[in-house]
């Protein structure tokens, strides 16, 4: 008997940006996993900004996401 897969795409293991953007006050904001790690999309990732000491927990993305985020259409 063949095993029935879900519908989801594959995606391969990606890493993620070892330095992102601080929304809060734009300094860099570091990648807390060991720049080396593979995640898995929708694995979330953390970041730490060197100026502001902010904790940044973000979702890596999957390929259906088309860079688009979690945005509601219409919402201000």
């Amino acid at each position: 008997m063949e095993a029935r897969w879900s519908a989801r795409t594959t995606v391969g293991r990606v890493r993620a940006p070892k330095t992102i953007v601080c929304v809060d006050c734009g300094g860099t904001c570091h990648l807390l996993a060991h720049p080396e790690t593979e995640f898995d999309p929708g694995d979330p990732v953390a970041y730490r900004c060197a100026d502001c000491v902010d904790r940044w927990d973000l979702v890596m993305a999957d390929d259906e996401d088309g860079g688009q985020g979690d945005e509601v259409p219409g919402a201000l």
